[in-house]
């Protein structure tokens, strides 16, 4: 960390503040998550020097994580088991539309890219894969894929997403059809530290181990182990929860450097509108599996749409659109394409140099 870096992070934490008040007296939707994306990627865009915090970061993984958790119930729980097949096809539907979405770029956008054959294929596949930003760029990187291009298509895919679809919900009067509302309900301070504890331990096991985001997913197990198994010791303050959004706003936003919109242009404009493509199609998808299950459509949209699972979750959990059931979506998505999305692309273009050709 440099000596300007406590600046940069106050200042841009200050900015992220400013702009989620602005947007909470607006009602936008999701004001402390979008009211600080949106002003810290413009910032980061226009050349103002913004930095996040990997502690912060961390930390806002684990509260949103913990709270989560605290929706699934025992009945929720059962629910899930008994729902696992549209979970299975949740994730062939993810693996099979990043594929679709990668084909399409490599497609669209493979004359243009300098390289051999197999880092075209590798940086195309990867951009289009719907997992997480770092993971794919890492995975990528290990194919000698030109890893700018897909973190800035992960990182605009990431911010599209998040945008377009509170925004949708919101204007269309979807909210508040969450059946399972959380265990714990009340504050209890004794109750949040030992939760903080327990959570928290999860969280650093799962880091440890080298586990893929483990502030999250630790938190969310443990928290959601205490929940299934009737133990209920608090629920999370709002203003931790809304802390949490602005801090995760911010680690987003800052990824886009000011040499981003020079990035290849077309290569961002077919980010775009393939990411319009994947949202519409994900959204039918959802729709078929509404109908074929009785779940709430708006519950299905979230929990198949192509964006991170924290930003989904976060947006289930204000609107109250089926958290449980987004967040399994999600997490299994999650899980699955970290798992299979490597393999899946060397079974079908084979082992290319390691590294850039």
């Amino acid at each position: 960390m440099t000596l300007n870096s406590p600046i940069r992070i106050v200042g841009t934490l200050l900015l992220a503040l400013a702009a989620a008040c602005v947007c909470a007296w607006l009602r936008t939707p999701l004001p402390w998550i979008i009211g600080p994306l949106v002003a810290t990627a413009l910032a980061s865009i226009r050349g103002v020097q913004t930095q996040s915090w990997n502690p912060l970061r961390n930390a806002a993984q684990w509260t949103i994580g913990a709270a989560l958790g605290l929706y699934f119930t025992q009945q929720v729980a059962g629910l899930l088991v008994s729902l696992w097949w549209v979970i299975g096809l949740a994730i062939v539907w993810a693996l099979g539309l990043g594929w679709a979405f990668g084909a399409w770029m490599y497609r669209r956008e493979s004359a243009r890219l300098p390289g051999s054959e197999h880092r075209k294929r590798a940086t195309c596949y990867f951009a289009g894969s719907i997992g997480g930003a770092s993971e794919m760029t890492l995975l990528a990187e290990r194919e000698g894929a030109r890893t700018d291009l897909v973190a800035a298509s992960h990182s605009l895919r990431l911010l599209m997403v998040t945008i377009v679809v509170p925004f949708a919900f919101t204007f269309s009067g979807l909210h508040g059809v969450d059946p399972a509302p959380m265990g714990p309900r009340v504050v209890h301070w004794g109750g949040l530290a030992l939760l903080a504890l327990a959570t928290g331990a999860g969280s650093w096991l799962m880091a440890r181990t080298g586990r893929p985001n483990p502030w999250f997913l630790g938190a969310l197990l443990v928290s959601m182990g205490l929940t299934t198994a009737g133990v209920e010791l608090s629920a999370l303050p709002q203003w931790m929860t809304n802390a949490a959004q602005l801090v995760i706003g911010v680690s987003l936003g800052v990824r886009f450097e000011s040499r981003f919109v020079h990035t290849a242009p077309r290569w961002l404009l077919s980010v775009l509108l393939g990411t319009a493509g994947m949202i519409a199609l994900s959204a039918g998808f959802a729709a078929l599996l509404a109908w074929g299950t009785g779940v709430h459509p708006a519950t299905m949209i979230l929990g198949t749409s192509p964006g991170g699972i924290t930003e989904m979750a976060i947006t289930a959990k204000v609107l109250q659109l089926g958290v449980p059931m987004v967040t399994a979506l999600q997490v299994c998505r999650l899980v699955a394409v970290l798992v299979l999305v490597g393999p899946l692309f060397r079974w079908r273009y084979g082992r290319g140099a390691n590294g850039p050709a």
